[in-house]
């Protein structure tokens, strides 16, 4: 399992590829049946997602060379909020909210950054905006399932996934329509932590797509990474370099 988790491989590659898939569908499920009636159905893809999700942090904990660092790790407890939650039908618990901390195992797919970079040419020339693209989602999803969460049962305006990711963007962009409030001092918190944490984020998305393009390429000598796309010397030592050209596509 080490070498599927960890190998540079064409067959580790593929494995992790598909970690991150189910990630992705993990996000879908819960957006999907927030929006459906409970049934048995739901319930037992529930376990089956939950099974699986407690497989894979078991392995990883196995194979892990310093346990206690991958236990401390913030992508390690929200694998076992997402697990509790999945799994809450067996034991008659609804944990709803918990399944928002799933979220945060995007983050940890970033192993994958190496293998997207040899990958994809596309990604290569725009790593800094998409991985400032899936900070800001991430932190919208997760304020979305927070919101939708907490004011589901008492917030007669917050009825679906659908109503909470209107506030919570209306919110973030500072944009304050009014027709949707969460009444109360938690709710008037989570809108300050929307607010303040999300127009952050959201600035540095604008900053990113408006800074010059970078490409990324190790100087030999000092060790600057980024570098103008037609730079010959480098900035900071003068180096010559020899930036591979991809070319116009």
């Amino acid at each position: 399992m080490r070498h599927y988790y960890e190998s540079d491989t064409p067959e580790a590659h593929r494995f992790r590829y598909g970690l991150l898939a189910f990630d992705l569908l993990t996000l879908v499920f819960i957006v999907v049946t927030s929006f459906l009636p409970r049934t048995d159905r739901i319930e037992q893809l529930d376990v089956l997602f939950g099974l699986i999700i407690a497989t894979d942090f078991v392995v990883r904990l196995i194979i892990a060379r310093r346990r206690l660092r991958e236990l401390m790790h913030p992508a390690t407890w929200a694998d076992l909020a997402a697990i509790v939650s999945f799994l809450a039908p067996l034991v008659g618990e609804a944990a709803g909210f918990l399944r928002v901390l799933r979220t945060v195992r995007l983050l940890h797919t970033y192993q994958l950054l190496a293998r997207l970079r040899a990958d994809s040419a596309w990604f290569r020339r725009r790593e800094e905006v998409v991985l400032a693209v899936v900070h800001l989602s991430v932190f919208i999803f997760v304020m979305t399932g927070i919101v939708y969460e907490t004011q589901r049962a008492t917030n007669p305006a917050i009825a679906n996934y659908a109503d909470a990711l209107y506030f919570t963007v209306t919110a973030l962009t500072t944009t304050g329509f009014g027709d949707i409030t969460l009444p109360g001092t938690s709710g008037r918190l989570i809108s300050v932590v929307i607010m303040i944490l999300g127009v952050t984020l959201f600035l540095n998305l604008v900053r990113t797509l408006l800074q010059p393009t970078k490409v990324r390429f190790h100087c030999p000598r000092c060790g600057l990474l980024r570098h103008d796309p037609d730079a010959v010397h480098c900035k900071a030592c003068g180096l010559l370099l020899d930036i591979p050209d991809e070319g116009l596509r």
